[in-house]
Order: structure tokens, then sequence, then C-alpha cells
């Protein structure tokens, strides 16, 4: 499995999701109250918004929650203060990318730094990994029953860079900026399995076995913190060890 395939992470996340219902629902929230104090609190308005509500009720979050978040990042239910942070580091000779959202950078650190060190990662210098990766938007499409022809032609024209035939799925490949525009197309036509903007690996490296199995229990760890939003890294991890 590619670092960067991001069906094969989908499908893993759902199961775990599943199972962490809650600790999911309070990551979505933090994107609602950061997209809700930069532009409003009203989708119609507020396009950002708008897209991290369609995120939340794909995974069942109740419009109590919603709408709570929505007033919490308003100011209704009292200011909560989160900030994007990005943080580098390897496993392995392995890059990572851990994106967060946090209302408190030294507490994020402290937590990030003991489950790197915890793994037998370590914490990079800012810059020192970034370089590798591409910030892209990537929308997957189950493949059953789609012409790759018509949707390769729908995707370019609405501005897309290219679509990856992965099997079971289509990856629709963006830039960040026309992300939402590629996604609001495809998704009147079809079913999206899942989209998201992160940092995708230029290139990948191989890994065996023992240190795949090293790395998935760093980023399961990394992902069930509560200020990450996303994890990147490069590895090609075999089949047997997502297994």
């Amino acid at each position: 499995m590619a670092g960067h395939s991001h069906w094969a992470k989908i499908k893993r996340a759902k199961g775990a999701n599943d199972k962490k219902r809650a600790k999911v629902w309070s990551k979505i929230a933090r994107k609602i109250i950061i997209a809700a104090k930069a532009g409003g609190g009203d989708p119609a308005d507020n396009l950002s918004l708008r897209y991290v509500i369609e995120e939340a009720k794909g995974v069942n979050m109740t419009k109590d929650t919603i709408t709570n978040a929505i007033k919490k990042g308003t100011g209704e239910l009292g200011a909560e203060n989160y900030e994007d942070a990005v943080y580098e580091g390897y496993c392995s000779g392995v890059a990572i990318i851990v994106e967060a959202l946090t209302n408190n950078r030294a507490r994020t650190v402290a937590d990030l730094r003991f489950m790197f060190e915890k793994h037998g990662g370590s914490f990079a210098a800012t810059g020192s990994v970034l370089f590798q990766f591409t910030k892209q938007g990537v929308i997957t499409i189950k493949s059953e029953g789609v012409d790759e022809d018509t949707l390769m032609e729908l995707a370019l024209e609405s501005g897309a860079e290219d679509v990856r035939n992965e099997g079971e799925v289509f990856e629709v490949v963006t830039t960040p900026t026309a992300f939402h525009k590629v996604r609001n197309t495809l998704g009147e036509k079809y079913t999206l399995e899942g989209s998201e903007i992160a940092y995708v690996a230029n290139s990948t490296a191989q890994v065996d076995v023992e240190v795949g199995h090293k790395l998935l229990k760093l980023v399961d760890a990394l992902e069930d913190n509560d200020d990450v939003q996303n994890v990147s890294h490069n590895a090609e991890i075999p089949e047997a060890a997502m297994a």
C-alpha cells in the first residue's frame, strides 16, 4: 500500500471511526469552530463552514452537536480559540507530517513528541520533512459502475489535475484551490467515497513488514490524539503489515 494511498487510509479509518465516533466528532467540531469563527455561522454565506458541515453529516454528527460547535465559533457559547499547526518527524527513515488544530501548542508539542519517541520516531526541524510532500485535494469515487473516460472528462473540465484508477476506486487529484469546485461538480453526478485536502508524498519509500507495523502503531497513536486532524507519510507499506 502506498504511503499516500488515500483509499486504503479511508478504509482503515472507517473501521476505527465506528469505534471512536465521539473522538471523530470532536475533531470535526474543532474544524466547524474554526470555520464559523473565520467566516460567520451561516453556511449559506460561509462556504468553508458548509463543507465541514457536510463532512460532519457524513459521520452522522447530530444537528445539536453541529449547532453548538457553530455557536462556539461565533462566540455565542463562549469563545474557543483553535489554530492550525503542522509538525514534522521521522520513524525508521519514513517522513511523517502531522496536521493539528490546537488551543495549546505547548501541550500538543509535548504530547506528539512523546508519541514519536515512544514508537521509535523523532521530531524533525521545521521544513526538513515538509518539502517531500505536496498539499493536494484527493477525492475518491468507487469505480464500480463508473466509466473512467466520462469521469476523467468531467473532472478535468472542472479543474482537476489528474484521475488515477486505483482498482476499487478512482482518485481525483486537485490543487487545494480547485478542490471545492471539483468536489461540488463530481458530487452532483457521483457518490463520493471520501474527500480531503492533505499532504501527499512526492515519492514513496519501501519498508518491510516490521517497520510497517511500527509505523502503523505510531500513526494510530497520533490519530488517536484529540488535537491531530491528519497524518501523512511517504512509506510504501506491505499488505502483510496492513493485515
